[in-house]
């Protein structure tokens, strides 16, 4: 029997991409038993549809809260038995979710992920055009993560009772959730690759997190220093990240 996942999406004023992300979840080899998508942005995303191919979609509204605070809502109430993230406006490509069951299923793995391709975009009258690509393909390293977070969210899938047990992701960052929940989980488990890539992470000249390195962004980084007793931190786009990565060997 294959696993069950509730697929958890933040969505932000990007209601073309949206529908982009949610297109390549329908196109999954083994499909999720839900989709709960939340809505932060400060209008409505609009009206979406009920279900995405065979897949029910639930709709939440949390407008202006943080991805933190819009993950924890959906991942309170996901009835999967495994959850994965996936961001508005990054896609997967059709053996994410099976990938990551395969994983999950091993004696042990409480969290999985899968590699990916950084690709930089330009969008023109809805259409994407892919610019530059690089990859982030690199098991775990706690070395590695102690300096560069290189597992983006749309990468994971981990089991629904780990999400639970860490209470979720932390709502005081804005930023950097992902990294100190990445952080935490390993005091619990060794997350585990998936080789292949199947993520696409898109990234276009505005609108991306990551490339925000404002007081807020650097506030964070301070903040996941003391906790987790890093080095001093500098702010990187999942560009640069790649980079960093491929670089390591």
């Amino acid at each position: 029997m294959s696993l069950a996942f509730s697929v958890l999406v933040t969505t932000r004023d990007r209601p073309a991409l949206l529908a982009d992300a949610l297109a390549s979840i329908a196109r999954q080899t083994l499909l999720p038993i839900e989709i709960r998508v939340a809505d932060t942005s400060a209008s409505p995303v609009g009206e979406l549809p009920p279900r995405v191919g065979d897949v029910p979609l639930i709709f939440v509204d949390l407008p202006g809260a943080r991805a933190a605070q819009a993950r924890n809502q959906m991942g309170q109430d996901a009835r999967g038995e495994a959850v994965a993230l996936l961001d508005d406006d990054d896609r997967w490509r059709p053996g994410h979710l099976e990938g990551l069951a395969g994983a999950l299923a091993m004696p042990g793995t409480r969290f999985a992920f899968r590699d990916s391709v950084v690709v930089r975009e330009h969008v023109a009258d809805g259409v994407r055009h892919d610019l530059e690509t690089r990859l982030l393909a690199h098991d775990w390293d706690d070395r590695l993560m102690r300096t560069d977070d290189f597992i983006p969210p749309s990468a994971w899938g981990l089991e629904a009772s780990l999400l639970r047990e860490l209470a979720g992701f932390d709502p005081l960052f804005r930023f950097s959730d992902d990294w100190d929940f990445l952080l935490r989980a390993r005091e619990k488990t060794v997350p585990v690759r998936v080789a292949g890539v199947t993520v696409e992470v898109r990234m276009r000249e505005g609108g991306n997190a990551s490339a925000d390195f404002g007081p807020e962004r650097l506030a964070d980084l301070r903040q996941l220093e003391k906790r987790h007793r890093l080095r001093r931190l500098e702010p990187k786009t999942f560009w640069e990240v790649a980079e960093t990565v491929s670089q390591s060997g």
